[in-house]
């Protein structure tokens, strides 16, 4: 009976956090998806609150949390603990309230949302290799200093205004039958959930954890909180070591299932949004989609909402994901051959490449390796090809031509 009241008293709380956040965040598209309709059989929307102000969702809790301090502890100023996206809504929050914020982040933080945290105003420490052990300090900052803490997730409010991200989609889309969440710490999950679970009682709720950090799987099947090993993820915005007590109480009632994804699957979806949806996700906001194209949830004559929740990457890890997405797809492959160290014999392993419609992007000739015999090379290949069945066409080929091959 306390849990109903606990996640009801939140869908009440995200009607009022609408009214205090509007002119402060975007009401972000539903775009409906051809492709992962054709893919997956449903009536596939994507909320895209990686076009949100800071790059995801998480400016709406922090913003509706800061607007309820008092003047007194917005004087006191704000601290918090973040991988990247609540540390940047903090920060951007802050500013605009004309607060002072510190936010602690990992050192192995992308550098993309170091850089953007500072430059909204807030004064960044690195500290720790994950999340745990940034809250921690941001903890005993707090403590020091007096700062209010935001927490990134097990807040009241926060909840709250994240949940306004649910009342859109309900109001965008009344008969959706499915909203598909990912779930770091629970935040988002338990304010989208709360509300649409108020407006539209069987609508299934599902949330979307990284395999490298499976908290919510774990302590739903166990009936209480667990802490589990984690290990890092693309999806770094997943990755904690278990739930909130708050967030854990609200998903035990309004969360339908909880299914994880695989690292492999995470880039693949990345890729796929960027190629097809013309949409930049990060690991965490592409969860959702890589929840469905994995086959992991049935959505076929359903109308589905899989919720982007952010699209703060990197460069350099976009360009890893690009190349590791297209590899699983088998449109990049690595060839691998040894061949006589005489001229005239790469060019004809060249020409059959070329004559399946192949692009070499990267070569690269070894010439040391000691179970090589003398007088041969062995060449490595990047290939990039628009068919699998070119793979065969080009192993077949360079095998008449004498030559062992192997394609990975």
């Amino acid at each position: 009976m306390l849990n109903l009241l606990v996640w009801r008293s939140v869908a009440e709380e995200v009607r009022k956090a609408t009214f205090i956040l509007q002119g402060v965040v975007h009401r972000t598209p539903l775009d409906h998806s051809n492709t992962l309709s054709r893919m997956t059989g449903g009536n596939v929307y994507l909320k895209l609150e990686n076009l949100q102000k800071t790059g995801s969702f998480k400016v709406r809790g922090a913003y509706y949390k800061i607007s309820k301090l008092s003047s007194e502890e917005k004087y006191r100023g704000v601290v918090t603990a973040s991988a990247g996206n609540h540390a940047q809504g903090v920060a951007y929050a802050a500013m605009i309230s004309g607060v002072k914020a510190i936010v602690v982040m990992p050192e192995k933080a992308s550098p993309s949302k170091i850089s953007a945290t500072k430059s909204y105003g807030a004064e960044v420490i690195l500290y720790g290799f994950f999340y745990d052990d940034a809250y921690r300090k941001a903890r005993k900052i707090g403590e020091e200093t007096g700062a209010i803490f935001i927490h990134p997730f097990n807040d009241f409010y926060v909840i709250a205004g994240n949940g306004t991200v649910g009342l859109e989609v309900i109001s965008d889309l009344p008969d959706v039958d499915m909203v598909i969440v990912p779930m770091g710490g629970g935040g988002l999950a338990s304010g989208v959930a709360s509300i649409i679970k108020h407006l539209r009682n069987n609508t299934k709720i599902i949330g979307v954890e990284a395999e490298a950090a499976p908290k919510f799987r774990e302590s739903l099947k166990h009936g209480g909180i667990v802490e589990v090993d984690i290990r890092q993820s693309l999806a770094d915005g997943l990755i904690t070591r278990k739930p909130g007590d708050l967030t854990f109480t609200i998903a035990s009632e309004v969360i339908d299932d909880v299914v994880t994804v695989s690292e492999d699957e995470i880039a693949m979806s990345m890729t796929l949004l960027m190629e097809r949806a013309k949409t930049i996700a990060e690991g965490a906001g592409a969860a959702s989609v890589a929840a469905l194209i994995s086959g992991k949830i049935n959505v076929k004559d359903r109308k589905v909402v899989a919720i982007i929740s952010g699209g703060n990457v990197d460069l350099t890890t976009l360009y890893r994901v690009v190349m590791k997405g297209l590899s699983r797809m088998k449109r990049i492959i690595i060839a691998k051959c040894v061949l006589p160290d005489i001229p005239g014999t790469l060019k004809s392993v060249l020409e059959v490449i070329t004559e399946e419609s192949g692009n070499i992007v990267d070569i690269t000739h070894n010439r040391l390796q000691p179970y090589l015999e003398p007088g041969t090379a062995e060449v490595q290949l990047i290939i990039e090809i628009q068919e699998p069945n070119q793979i065969e066409k080009i192993e077949e080929k360079i095998k008449k031509l004498g030559y062992n091959i192997f394609i990975q």
